[in-house]
């Protein structure tokens, strides 16, 4: 995201006497952020090791380790893949790791988790790797709801990046921002 976001038009729309309405919102100098630009597109889907569990209850490693070599791992390719076990059951960590070994080589990302898992760990891996200079004594406002699937914790993760970078830090929309943060005035 750069600073061509926020300051991208004054209004073109011409009144009766010639004169160009002028957007101050866009001259504001405010820059937005919007999270879902750094979505990660792709198909999600949940592996829940519980098929694998015997009577729903017990992982038996050489019918698990039967498992996972005749699987067809390929099925998952290009995908994003969240671990997870839906039984209270008590899986051993190596299942996991065995797992990873055979989906690693064709899926995108895995995590364990759930599907918010997933996504708080595929912004966080995105937005660290943000230059902050640009938003260097800058008036922020992070877009607020979209369509996307864009958990708190990547709303966290932001405020917690820019608040030492940032002079002001709100949320929302332009013509309805909710103000967070604006930095002490230095003396």
């Amino acid at each position: 995201m750069n600073k061509k976001d926020s300051n991208s038009a004054v209004s073109s729309t011409l009144a009766s006497d010639g004169v160009g309405i002028i957007n101050k919102v866009a001259l504001s100098g405010i820059i937005t952020i919007d999270l879902e630009t750094y979505y990660s597109p792709g198909e999600r889907v949940v592996f829940d090791i519980k098929e694998q569990l015997f009577q729903g209850l017990i992982l038996k490693e050489k019918d698990f380790r039967e498992f996972v070599k005749n699987e067809d791992w390929s099925k998952y390719t290009d995908k994003y893949v969240a671990l997870i076990c839906s039984a209270d059951a008590v899986v051993p960590s190596w299942a996991y790791m065995l797992l990873v070994i055979h989906l690693e080589p064709f899926v995108k990302r895995v995590v364990f988790g759930d599907l918010e898992t997933l996504e708080t760990i595929l912004y966080n891996e995105i937005l660290n790797k943000l230059n902050l200079d640009e938003y260097k004594d800058a008036r922020i406002v992070i877009k607020g709801c979209g369509h996307l699937p864009v958990p708190t914790a990547a709303y966290v993760e932001i405020t917690r990046l820019l608040r030492p970078v940032a002079k002001s830090i709100m949320y929302g929309e332009a013509c309805s921002m909710v103000p967070l943060y604006k930095q002490p005035k230095q003396i």
